[in-house]
């Protein structure tokens, strides 16, 4: 049986394509790569030497409150501060920003047409303290108060794995 082996890419859908073009290149440092010849508006950027993120532009709101992709950044601390800046941090889907049992810092950015993107550091990482005494910091897990507990949990669980 065949058996999916990685993330090839991921698409989300815009409403500008090149106002969200400038963010993912210009806020989160994304190389952009020359897409086939659709003929719709579309853009391929480079995440590492096997991934890409592709954005689309279609009419409607195509975003969607909680689901999302996740990025992780070699630089959390001045991205965090960057995001605040552009006002793009959004608390209410999944809590403020925290830092995972694993160690991993995490927030999530609305991009500029409203897709929902999770920004995460490698565990361990430094992390500015002037952080942590942001009012978007919040310690311990996100909690939904829905107390369903169906799925595999651990106390080591990771957002990395080799």
């Amino acid at each position: 049986m065949a058996r999916a082996i990685k993330i090839n890419h991921v698409t989300v859908i815009v409403d500008n394509l090149e106002k969200a073009g400038e963010f993912y290149e210009h806020e989160l440092g994304l190389e952009p790569l020359a897409a086939f010849r659709f003929d719709y508006p579309v853009m391929f950027f480079k995440f590492n030497e096997e991934q890409q993120l592709h954005i689309s532009e279609w009419e409607g709101d195509k975003t969607s409150f909680r689901g999302h992709i996740c990025v992780q950044v070699d630089d959390f601390n001045s991205i965090f501060f960057r995001m605040k800046e552009l006002g793009v941090i959004d608390i209410h889907p999944w809590g403020k920003v925290r830092k995972l049992p694993d160690g991993a810092m995490q927030m999530f950015v609305r991009d500029p047409a409203g897709n929902l993107v999770e920004i995460s550091s490698v565990p361990g990482s430094e992390v500015d303290p002037k952080i942590f005494e942001d009012e978007l910091y919040e310690e311990g897990l996100y909690v939904s108060n829905r107390n369903d507990f169906r799925g595999f949990r651990s106390d080591n669980a990771t957002l990395y794995h080799k």
